[in-house]
């Protein structure tokens, strides 16, 4: 199916790494969180309905995520200009990462073709990926309800 992911990877799997520009300014790679939960979420845009409402859904939880030693980093295609305004306007806590190449959307299988009102277009599916303190993918959720999504993550770090 169209809005279905094609994904590359399985839990227990090796998280792909990977050095990206974030929001705020600066590189990350994923190995810099070795030893931590890392909740990798996938977001198609910035600002748009169902992202800021998980972002939003994140950003409430954030606490609960850092006392459980867990870090959360979402992801896009867009802009680090972008990314800056996004968190702004939603004081969202936590390190957005700017994809703008596609290597990190390419590398975890979570772009790719997606139908909306009938048209066929290329975009990120909402895709959620914990990884363990070792690195290796503790679960994936491929299907997200961006409201409720969240509290669902923080239940199994």
């Amino acid at each position: 199916m169209a809005n279905e992911p094609i994904l590359k990877l399985s839990e227990g799997d090796i998280a792909p790494d990977f050095k990206v520009n974030i929001s705020g300014g600066g590189r990350i790679s994923l190995a810099d969180f070795l030893g931590q939960h890392v909740v990798l979420y996938f977001y198609p845009r910035d600002d748009t309905p169902g992202c800021t409402k998980e972002a939003c859904a994140f950003r409430d939880e954030f606490a609960a995520f850092k006392t459980k030693g867990a870090v959360v980093l979402g992801v896009s295609i867009d802009t680090v200009k972008s990314h800056d305004k996004f968190v702004e306007k939603y004081k969202l806590p936590f390190i957005l990462l700017a994809d703008e190449d596609k290597k990190i959307v390419e590398a975890y299988g979570v772009w790719g073709q997606k139908s909306f009102l009938g048209k066929k277009y290329m975009g990120i599916h909402r895709v959620t990926f914990l990884i363990a303190p070792d690195g290796r993918i503790k679960k994936i959720w491929l299907k997200v309800k961006p409201a409720e999504h969240a509290a669902e993550v923080l239940t199994a770090i």
